[in-house]
């Protein structure tokens, strides 16, 4: 959150319960202004301590942390957040004001932070006051009621366009195309005025030539991509090609695909990792369970892994199209029937995750954008020696409310970790699922 150079006194912050869920330290990303949090927030925060999942994670941690800096003077007059923050008040609830009575008559958890909100701006009109929400609904009421409101912008990556076209179109000769075909040591970058990053993938012409490339940090130079086959599947275009080098390159151990509905991802993912299973102990897919209609697992039939079963299927699907490609008696088709009997290749929700040490292990992360950042911070730092990490996903495609194409853990993943040399980002453009399939991702 940071200040304007015109701002001439800091302001004061209101949060909203989901803030606090999202990231559990974001009090500490204010600079100097303060920070209010309405007594209802902490009755919310309650109802969400129970569970395994990463908000009720979040809750826990926020509220161990609230008990190490509060005392009485957080009720009243402030506690300081440390040097160059601001300070922090926890509020009791305030009476509804007129103006809300003539609009919101229910007292319902977000209008008594909007209520905190208004007594804030009423009884400090000079000093600017915001409410933080990750909820647009939220932040339409308290602007209705002259209140300023603001997202959670801390963690929000700015351009997301790099991400979008990682894949760089550049004119060459015809001799240094054939020269990269020729079974050289790549092209110069520095040759071609290049400054590209760790694993940036080029598309090299030369009239009707192309050519693909990768760059290569170590040597400074760009360096032929070919097409790779693996279990059964091939790729049909340069972004696919492009993301299976980056799946079978040992030296990359994390490694992001993007891209709408139906474009291979996981696919590519998924035959990728077979192709290398006999490098890991151990293949595991797994997706965020995000219920439909809010409905919690708990309203399914069934132990927990029928209750998870529904929710895994896309996984299923796309092991079942690799067996599609292969023949019931092939060595490959046999094989993995043997990895699923022996545990060897899982599919399993990522409540299993949290706390282990997942080495020598291929782990695929489905649906990657309805994380939270923190949420795919917690998932990396899980990997182990000889692991690698690949996270799928539609950026365009969010079922969580209070995330968005900036704010996802997939995109901040991305944006944060080009120019690693382990790392590399894939964004596929062309659908291949099928000829409707890819109309109906543009169109509809």
């Amino acid at each position: 959150m940071k200040k304007n150079a015109t701002d001439k006194q800091p302001k004061t912050f209101v949060l909203d319960t989901n803030v606090l869920l999202h990231d559990y330290r974001c009090i500490y990303n204010f600079e100097e202004n303060n920070l209010i949090i309405p007594i209802v927030v902490l009755e919310e925060l309650d109802k969400f301590k129970k569970g395994n999942e990463q908000i009720n994670f979040n809750a826990r941690e926020f509220v161990r942390i609230l008990d190490g800096i509060s005392g009485d003077k957080v009720f009243n007059g402030g506690v300081s957040l440390g040097k160059n923050l601001g300070k922090l008040r926890i509020v009791p609830g305030r009476a509804f004001p007129e103006v809300m009575m003539d609009s919101f008559d229910e007292m319902t958890p977000d209008h008594r932070i909007l209520a905190a909100a208004m007594y804030e701006k009423m009884q400090n009109p000079a000093a600017a006051t915001v409410l933080v929400s990750k909820d647009i609904n939220l932040r339409m009421k308290a602007k209705s009621l002259g209140i300023d409101a603001q997202d959670y912008l801390n963690d929000q990556v700015k351009n997301i366009d790099q991400l979008k076209k990682d894949t760089e179109v550049v004119e060459v000769s015809a001799a240094q195309i054939s020269a990269l075909y020729s079974g050289s040591s790549g092209l110069e970058a520095a040759a071609l005025k290049l400054k590209p990053h760790a694993n940036q993938n080029f598309l090299l012409k030369s009239g009707d030539s192309t050519a693909l490339a990768a760059f290569d940090k170590m040597s400074g130079k760009l360096k032929v991509v070919d097409k790779v086959r693996a279990y059964g599947i091939e790729p049909r275009n340069a972004e696919q090609t492009f993301a299976m080098n980056a799946l079978m390159n040992p030296n990359v151990k994390l490694v992001s695909l993007t891209g709408i509905a139906g474009t291979g991802k996981t696919l590519l993912a998924l035959a990728a990792a077979l192709a290398q299973e006999g490098d890991y102990d151990q293949i595991l897919l797994s997706r965020p369970v995000i219920p439909l209609q809010n409905q919690d697992m708990g309203f399914l039939p069934g132990d927990i892994n029928e209750k998870l079963t529904p929710y895994m299927l896309p996984l299923y699907d796309n092991l079942s199209v690799i067996k599609s490609k292969l023949k019931p008696t092939s060595k490959e088709a046999i094989h993995i029937e043997e990895l699923q009997r022996q545990n060897k290749l899982m599919i399993t929700p990522l409540a299993y995750i949290r706390g282990r040490s997942l080495s020598n292990t291929f782990f695929i992360i489905d649906e990657a954008q309805n994380l939270t950042p923190h949420e795919v911070k917690t998932i990396v730092t899980r990997a182990g020696e000889n692991t690698k990490m690949v996270f799928t996903g539609d950026i365009q495609q969010i079922d969580s409310p209070y995330l968005d194409a900036r704010s996802n853990g997939l995109t901040h993943l991305s944006d944060r970790m080009i120019g690693e040399e382990i790392f590399a980002h894939v964004n596929l453009v062309k659908g291949e699922r099928s000829e409707l399939a890819e109309i109906a991702g543009k169109m509809l």
